[in-house]
């Protein structure tokens, strides 16, 4: 047989297999696997270079399949290509706890390289694994060993292109030339409601051209040899490369191909034989494989172990000639830490009031100054943020060995980039923006949740202390609305020590986003020790101004700047013979992981009077006040005053927690 031949029917079984996985399930998406299967096929045949046996290898190019809804495709190429996913696990596509979930998931399907789906995050996470690629060569490459040296794919389709995080993700990659991203675009000019041309008629290809990308076409995307030859010109290519493919969705079936008919539904049993009978199948039974396939794609495993081995050989030879770098970028890529990396933490004992953002300010650069894997920015607020690290200058296409990232104001692809970077590996990260702000990048903080990425999103102006800027700008709902989110972890500290103790639980931190929620307006300092802080910040909540009494007749409970009124007014209640103790609950989800010993401790059941103050929404309190607490919040919108009269108005004030805990103590 001619290997011509044998690549088509290998292409072909790519979408039997795709077919009869949707088929079984009863639900998937055929269209995209069946039309984009030559292009798939070409990428992992002839480009990607990977290893099955050791998916998570590091030097391995990334591969993102952005149009995450034909996991099919992906699944059907990870069994031919020899990574751990059986027939079996294809046969149980789509069922409960199967390796072949709807969409890929990251950390369950083996040669998965990010969860995709929600459309448009795949590019920004491919740019974003392309930006690490490049910091981590900028860092470490020498001139005579290129260590860190690897490509980044993606296939999307005009779903993508037309969800506004792949514009402000594919505009800051033309911007920063990151040369090793190459996204294949399966362009068959047919969405899930119909065809393209009810809503989107714009070039993508001068969309592209002006991000600074280079854009080439293929105008059959049958044509193994013209796919070939595009990828291997984006591979020399100084800019990103957006390869258009022209497809047929569904190719192959006789009624339902070049229709929205094949987008979301399976075929139909008859529908899938006229298919299986249009490639020329010999066997249209259900999940066949033809023997010369499976023989031809079992090279691939010892393909990938020889081009593992070979890097091995590489990074030690690199270890024996640079040894300092060798055992940094091993320490990195493993992500552990060195043991004195707390050694020169700001302290912020005997010092003047100092706002939060600004205390994480020096701890941004403090951390700078002992972790070069430390790397981030802002969406053009870093001057308000207090993000920038002062030692470095800004990453660009000429100095791609700076840690500054400016990602303008591209709030959704800063996230969505910076889960990128996590999943490359090597980089410890933070993103930055308004808190109020953190609405326009919720999506890709909830897949960062998903996945189980360590990043830290630096969140500043965290209420109506913003003030003179209004509504538009003063956050109310976000601590409850991100509290809500399965595995983020909030924290907002009430002033510079429960900050550096916040950061110290964001860089140990290896399992989960950590949102860290600071103020624009300076906050008084704790009088109590660091480390007494740190403790009770690791905690989640803890008594920072106790009782006299063993057992108090209060419970005061704030969080952030309102922490310090709470003691204010603490220190006012005892001169009326009223004995509360302080809480700063700083982070619930770290406190609802103490255990309930702990918790009785801090909030004792038979104290019933208790009274939360947070200038946020109410809603979720009530776990912490039970049936006869009470609470100072902000249940509506806020307005533009100075942030002064905003907190009296509102009744953030020692004069109204005095009366509200008087009242309660009356019932």
């Amino acid at each position: 047989m001619l290997e011509k031949d044998l690549q088509q029917k290998i292409v072909n079984t790519i979408r039997t297999l795709s077919i009869d996985m949707i088929e079984k399930a009863k639900s998937g998406h055929p269209g995209m696997p069946m039309g984009a299967a030559p292009m798939a096929y070409s990428l992992f045949a002839n480009h990607l270079k990977f290893n099955p046996n050791n998916p998570n290898w590091f030097n391995r190019d990334r591969f993102v399949l952005s149009a995450g809804h034909g996991s099919a495709l992906l699944y059907s190429l990870l069994h031919l290509f020899g990574y751990q996913v059986t027939l079996d696990d294809l046969k149980s596509f789509r069922q409960h706890k199967s390796r072949t979930p709807g969409h890929p998931e990251f950390g369950w399907t083996p040669g998965v390289d990010a969860t995709s789906g929600p459309l448009g995050q795949g590019i920004a996470m491919a740019a974003g694994m392309a930006l690490a690629e490049s910091h981590l060569a900028a860092q470490y490459n020498k001139p005579d060993n290129q260590i860190v040296d690897h490509y980044t794919f993606a296939i999307c389709g005009d779903g993508d292109l037309m969800e506004g995080v792949s514009a402000e993700a594919a505009s800051l990659a033309g911007h920063l030339s990151l040369g090793k991203l190459i996204v294949l675009y399966d362009s068959n000019d047919i969405c899930l409601d119909g065809d393209l041309d009810i809503t989107f008629s714009e070039s993508v290809a001068q969309r592209f051209t002006s991000y600074n990308w280079q854009v080439l076409t293929v105008a059959d995307g049958n044509n193994l040899s013209e796919i070939n030859a595009a990828i291997e010109k984006a591979k020399k290519s100084a800019k990103p490369t957006l390869i258009e493919v022209k497809t047929t969705i569904g190719y192959g079936a006789p009624t339902k191909s070049n229709s929205s008919a094949c987008h979301g539904s399976p075929l139909g049993k008859e529908e899938a034989l006229a298919a299986k009978q249009f490639y020329q199948c010999e066997n249209v039974e259900p999940f066949f494989i033809p023997e010369d396939v499976q023989q031809h794609l079992k090279k691939y495993s010892k393909l990938g172990d020889q081009a593992n081995t070979q890097w091995n050989q590489q990074y030690e030879k690199y270890c024996q000639s640079y040894p300092d770098e060798g055992k940094q970028l091993g320490r990195v890529i493993a992500g552990h830490l060195p043991s004195n990396w707390q050694k020169n933490l700001p302290e912020f004992n005997d010092v003047k009031p100092i706002a939060t953002r600004s205390a994480s300010g020096k701890m941004i650069n403090a951390i700078a100054d002992v972790l070069p894997e430390f790397f981030g920015g802002s969406a053009d607020l870093g001057c308000s943020n207090k993000t920038f690290i002062d030692a470095s200058g800004a990453y660009s296409k000429n100095s791609p060995a700076d840690k500054n990232i400016w990602f303008g104001v591209r709030e959704f692809a800063m996230g969505g980039m910076l889960n990128g970077m996590a999943l490359h590996r090597g980089l410890r990260l933070f993103g930055s923006t308004f808190f109020v702000f953190s609405d326009y990048l919720r999506s890709a903080i909830r897949m960062a949740a998903l996945m189980n990425l360590p990043v830290t999103y630096v969140f500043t102006h965290d209420s109506i202390a913003v003030g003179e800027d209004g509504p538009t700008h003063e956050p109310i709902e976000h601590l409850a609305s991100l509290r809500a989110m399965p595995n983020l972890t909030v924290i907002r500290p009430a002033d510079a020590k429960e900050t550096r103790a916040a950061w110290e639980i964001a860089i140990d931190n290896e399992s989960g986003p950590i949102a860290l929620v600071l103020s624009r307006q300076d906050l008084p300092i704790l009088a109590n020790p660091q480390q007494e802080v740190t403790e009770g910040v690791k905690k989640g909540g803890y008594i920072v101004s106790p009782a006299i009494n063993e057992t108090p007749d209060l419970i005061l409970i704030a969080t952030g700047s309102e922490v310090s009124l709470a003691i204010e007014a603490q220190n006012q209640l005892r001169e009326k013979n009223i004995d509360a103790s302080v809480v700063s609950l700083s982070s619930w989800e770290i406190f609802a992981k103490t255990t309930k010993s702990y918790q009785e401790t801090i909030f004792p059941s038979s104290v019933k009077a208790r009274l939360a103050i947070e200038a946020g929404c109410s809603f979720g309190w009530s776990q912490f006040l039970g049936e006869n607490g009470d609470m100072i919040a902000i249940d509506h919108f806020g307005d533009s005053a100075p942030a002064k009269d905003l907190f009296k108005a509102y009744g953030f004030t020692v004069e109204n927690i005095i009366h509200h805990a008087q009242r309660l103590l009356k019932k």
